[in-house]
């Protein structure tokens, strides 16, 4: 199968969207497929770059106004390149993300007479007004919804990683099917990282009770609240220290917070971690994992967090109902400052339940393997190209067509 993928990050931007890209990509392949990624360049190159090695081309971007971590793909760049798609005679068309990738990957499928699957990755409805504070929330959020309706009901197939992502396009009003397919494990991560290297090479010591989360450092992920967390516990775990893994808008402002209420000796920023080598390394070195996103569609890394055997305390809002069940590798807590904290102490304090939800933990993560997922992927392309009609009708998509 030939498949042709088309996105608005991918690495080196690190997030859980490249990273579920990159995953699929490698399992496809493994399985003997061809993929071709188009992603946006992240330098000041000024033509199309083509990846031999890695089957990705490398679109021409500029930098996005409020994020600029992210590119907008140039969509000239992508349209010049309709007669080199029409030799490469794919499958079928995925889209990844629901910005210029969106409306250049439902005109590459109506040109190349493909059907059209889209994964939605974000819940935007919790997510943009972060990004653009000058506008008002309710806006925000009207204007989330719609254009994520009418974009899902462009498709022939959504895929979501979990079923409150499902329920919510539902309720939205998207009546394309919706398929429910989370990310998998890769095989690697379940390899042992080294702790002890770990805590040797940022100078903590092998006894101190290590808090951890890991991630894009944004105003969506609730990190504010487990600092509040922090402060908490060390009431009772005088000498806890919390990791922080990862970079992203909400940096600058956490550690002058962290600054001004004092909290130098129990809070530590780490920033990107290398995934085949330091990450693994940093979920070893920790004793709890903590997480408290309100808007995660699945919630990879608390699966990361349980293939490395490290103990999870966590909320289970959106997509992480669908990954946590209590007492398997997890403490699932509410978003209330006193219990969460009171769970994380209970752990930090009993070796003998650490390592009982760490066993049950490992367990549970060897159930959401990368290569599972990666074939049920492939039985969903498969079913589109077999019953769907390879493009949606023109008049559905005269408005797509007109916006690129």
């Amino acid at each position: 199968m030939r498949i042709l993928m088309i996105s608005d990050v991918y690495f080196p931007r690190i997030n859980g969207v490249s990273t579920s890209i990159q995953t699929f990509i490698k399992e496809l392949q493994q399985l003997g497929h061809e993929v071709t990624l188009v992603a946006p360049g992240y330098n000041t190159q000024q033509d199309t770059v083509f990846e031999a090695d890695t089957g990705i081309i490398r679109i021409p971007s500029c930098q996005v106004l409020f994020d600029p971590e992210d590119r907008f793909m140039n969509r000239r760049a992508i349209r010049r390149l309709l007669p080199y798609f029409q030799k490469q005679q794919y499958d079928v068309v995925h889209i990844q993300t629901p910005f210029v990738a969106h409306y250049l990957g439902v005109w590459l499928a109506r040109e190349l007479g493909l059907p059209c699957v889209e994964t939605y990755h974000t819940f935007f409805e919790e997510y943009l007004y972060h990004y653009l504070p000058l506008a008002p929330k309710r806006l925000m959020r009207y204007l989330a919804k719609r254009y994520t309706t009418k974009q899902c009901n462009q498709v022939d197939q959504v895929i979501v990683p979990s079923s409150a992502m499902r329920d919510v396009l539902q309720k939205y009003g998207v009546k394309v099917n919706i398929e429910i397919l989370p990310t998998g494990i890769p095989a690697q991560d379940y390899e042992p990282g080294d702790g002890p290297r770990f805590r040797n090479e940022f100078g903590i010591v092998s006894e101190r009770p290590v808090m951890l989360t890991v991630g894009r450092v944004a105003f969506e992920k609730n990190i504010g609240f487990l600092v509040d967390v922090v402060k908490t516990v060390r009431e009772r775990i005088p000498n806890v220290l919390f990791i922080i893994t990862g970079e992203g808008p909400m940096l600058p402002q956490l550690k002058k917070r962290i600054r001004r209420e004092g909290l130098q000796q129990h809070v530590m920023f780490v920033g990107y971690l290398d995934r085949a080598t330091q990450l693994q390394d940093c979920y070893r070195a920790a004793n709890v994992f903590v997480f408290a996103s309100r808007t995660e569609t699945q919630g990879l890394v608390l699966l990361e967090a349980m293939a490395q055997e490290l103990p999870v305390v966590s909320t289970a809002v959106m997509g992480t109902r669908d990954v946590l069940v209590d007492q398997q590798g997890c403490l699932v807590a509410s978003e209330d400052i006193n219990e969460f904290a009171e769970k994380v102490v209970k752990v930090l304090a009993n070796v003998s339940l650490q390592q009982q939800l760490a066993q049950a933990g490992k367990i549970y993560a060897n159930k959401w393997t990368a290569p599972r997922y990666a074939g049920k992927l492939t039985e969903c392309y498969q079913a589109l190209i077999e019953n769907a009609s390879g493009c949606k009708p023109e008049s559905v998509l005269e408005s797509v067509t007109t916006t690129i």
